[in-house]
């Protein structure tokens, strides 16, 4: 496999023991594509997750699967990583076109349901009050409430992802015939993300040097970051702390020491234990930099975000990814709350937080 030219087969990978990776593209991302994963089983073919919804994507998939010796309407069921519509976009047009079952974890399922019955201005005056409560300036609110005005918000993605199926019980083996496939519930991306551990001896790596293969889908990725923001829902007061989630959760993975990770971006890669600590470490550093910030002088999450390393100069950071970037302050800033190391300042608003 990976030496085809047609459109969607380019890059098709055979990693053995019945598991292939097909880039899917995402359309206007840096990313470039999801890594969607095909595993053989005794009942038909499993993909797990399906990538962007998109015409030009779905065209990908289904020459990528052709490469693979399968087809659409062979798949058997669809396992989603979490709810992100890279990762989730094009399940529902799989199972039409195969009966497929769809999986996901029950906190994403809810993410979905809500997205979908949600009264489409209702996200957009959440995240307005949000941002301005964060300390968002004024050009940042105005195109907010322009969409808002103007109806905009229809067009928000996710808004007709499909609604799953099936639940993935963190800790229990899926009922795919043939294959020991067990699933790991590793919040902190999304509230439901889940990595797929395959309990079987790896095809081609020596035996003893590692436990199976895990698909990590965002979760762990051989070079970059995952996004770790809150865990948005405007009907929960709930304060969440994310960047706890993740971080507990990538510990989980260094114990479990699998001998090669799928990851759903960039390439599969060995070494996760390594990977781990070189991620905590990095979480560790950029939280004691937020407090040293902290330490000088009260900031709103909008000005530390301001002030974070990002992988450009603030100003060169395009809008909605300042939404984001704000996202990941205040999942850092609640994570140095919780640690007693932040607190807000009384009286404050937007709220101003200083080091402790």
């Amino acid at each position: 496999m990976g030496s085809g030219t047609a459109q969607g087969t380019a890059g098709v990978r055979d990693h053995g023991g019945g598991v292939w990776s097909i880039p899917v593209p995402i359309p206007d991302n840096p990313l470039g594509h999801t890594l969607v994963h095909l595993l053989d089983t005794d009942r038909g073919p499993v993909l797990i997750d399906t990538g962007w919804d998109d015409p030009e994507s779905w065209e990908v998939l289904v020459a990528g699967l052709a490469a693979c010796g399968t087809g659409i309407a062979d798949i058997h069921g669809v396992l989603v990583t979490h709810h992100h519509p890279d990762h989730h976009g094009l399940s529902g047009q799989v199972r039409e076109a195969s009966g497929a079952w769809i999986a996901m974890h029950a906190a994403d399922a809810q993410v979905v349901r809500r997205t979908r019955t949600s009264e489409p201005g209702v996200w957009i005056d959440y995240l307005t009050a949000k941002l301005a409560a964060a300390g968002a300036p004024e050009e940042h609110l105005a195109p907010l409430r322009a969409a808002r005005a103007s109806g905009a918000a229809r067009a928000l993605p996710g808004t007709r992802h499909a609604l799953p199926d099936r639940e993935i019980e963190p800790g229990a083996l899926l009922d795919l015939p043939g294959r020991r496939l067990r699933a790991i519930w590793t919040p902190g991306h999304t509230p439901g993300h889940v990595c797929l551990h395959l309990e079987e001896r790896h095809p081609s790596l020596p035996e003893g040097q590692g436990n199976g293969r895990l698909f990590s889908g965002d979760h762990l990725l051989p070079e970059i970051t995952p996004h770790i923001g809150l865990y948005e829902d405007p009907e929960d007061a709930t304060v969440t702390d994310p960047l706890g989630d993740y971080l507990d959760s990538l510990e989980r993975m260094a114990r479990l020491a699998p001998a090669e990770v799928l990851p759903a971006h960039q390439h599969a890669f060995t070494g996760a234990p390594a990977r781990v600590r070189d991620l905590l470490a990095h979480h560790a550093e950029r939280l004691a930099g937020l407090r040293a910030l902290l330490a000088q002088r009260p900031l709103t999450p909008w000005e530390l975000a301001e002030r974070m390393e990002w992988n450009r100069p603030w100003p060169q950071i395009p809008y909605g990814s300042r939404t984001i970037a704000v996202s990941e302050a205040e999942a850092h800033l609640r994570r140095l709350v919780k640690l007693g190391q932040a607190e807000a300042v009384p009286g404050t608003d937007p709220a101003t937080y200083q080091a402790v």
